[in-house]
């Protein structure tokens, strides 16, 4: 089974950085596929990246992490100042983050319409009994 854990971006907002990057990285840790509203700073992510890097075991492999947001070249120009003022007021909102663990996770895949999450087969199948 796989489960999925949305967290607000009001839920996080008031951490600090090393925080926000730890409850995400502790929740992917039990086996669930993060959805965040919002995204994470550059320097966020690097630190998502390396702090993961570093806990690699055999149980937890790493994650597969993927940021979908608005694209600026398709809004017009009051689009763009509207945008700009509302993430200068209430922070990183647009868009949403998934970081999922890569034991269940294969890849995370964008397409203009559409995002594809693509996950491993944990070998929890049922096998097709052969004919004789």
């Amino acid at each position: 089974m796989v489960t999925f854990q949305f967290v607000p971006y009001s839920e996080i907002e008031h951490l600090g950085s090393a925080k926000r990057v730890n409850k995400l990285l502790n929740t992917v840790k039990e086996d669930k596929i993060v959805i965040m509203e919002g995204r994470l700073t550059k320097e966020e992510e690097a630190d998502l990246i390396e702090i993961t890097m570093e806990e690699i075991t055999p149980k937890f492999r790493g994650i597969e992490l993927s940021v979908i947001y608005p694209e600026k070249n398709q809004q017009d120009s009051k689009q763009r100042i509207k945008g700009a003022f509302t993430n200068l007021l209430l922070g990183d909102r647009q868009g949403f983050t998934i970081i999922g663990p890569a034991s269940l996770v294969k890849r995370i895949e964008k397409n203009p319409g559409k995002i594809e999450l693509f996950t491993k087969d944990n070998g929890l199948n049922l096998r097709k009994k052969r004919k004789k």
